[in-house]
């Protein structure tokens, strides 16, 4: 049997980070769940939801990362995690929006009213600085469960609230498994 644990990793980015990070809990047993990974600034981000060998402790998971010379200066918690391990329908990704265009602040604030106001959950969202001749531009993805009798009208919405923003808007409906 295994119990699950919640993995969070904040540290400065470098080349191997994944590769030693995982390779260790590999080594241990451990099995990756959902799991995700982001550089930001010069840092970097290691998060996953994970399945621990009852004979190793959480205390003894975290001692065994800290070894890592990638992980030097690392602030990590490995904790218990007491909600289900897999999605509930509202955590099945049925689209990926992508929003590009010059900074607009409060874009994210916008769009999570308008998926509020639709009944839809964002699963994943991604935005990142892309740095260009004209200034800073943003790419913005989210990936989205939205309830099948309200898909059009939320996309609709979200194409709108892009546009009064000036910023450009696609979507792609997730492939069914």
């Amino acid at each position: 049997m295994a119990k699950s644990a919640l993995v969070s990793i904040i540290c400065e980015d470098r080349t191997g980070l994944i590769a030693a990070i995982t390779s260790r809990m590999f080594d241990l047993g451990i099995n990756l769940g959902d799991t995700t990974f982001a550089v930001l600034g010069t840092g970097a981000e290691f998060t996953t939801l994970c399945e621990i060998p009852d004979e190793i402790s959480l205390g003894e998971v975290e001692s065994e990362l800290l070894e890592l010379p990638e992980l030097e200066n690392a602030k990590l918690t490995v904790s218990p995690f007491s909600f289900q391990a897999h999605h509930a329908p509202s955590g099945q990704i049925t689209h990926r929006i992508e929003i590009i265009g010059d900074d607009s602040p409060g874009l994210i604030a916008r769009l999570s009213e308008v998926f509020g106001d639709y009944g839809a959950n964002i699963v994943r969202l991604n935005s990142e600085r892309i740095p260009g001749a004209s200034g800073a531009r943003y790419a913005t993805r989210i990936a989205v469960s939205i309830p099948k009798d309200k898909e059009q009208a939320c996309l609709a919405t979200v194409a709108n609230t892009a546009a009064q923003m000036s910023l450009t808007c696609r979507w792609e409906a997730s492939a069914k498994e």
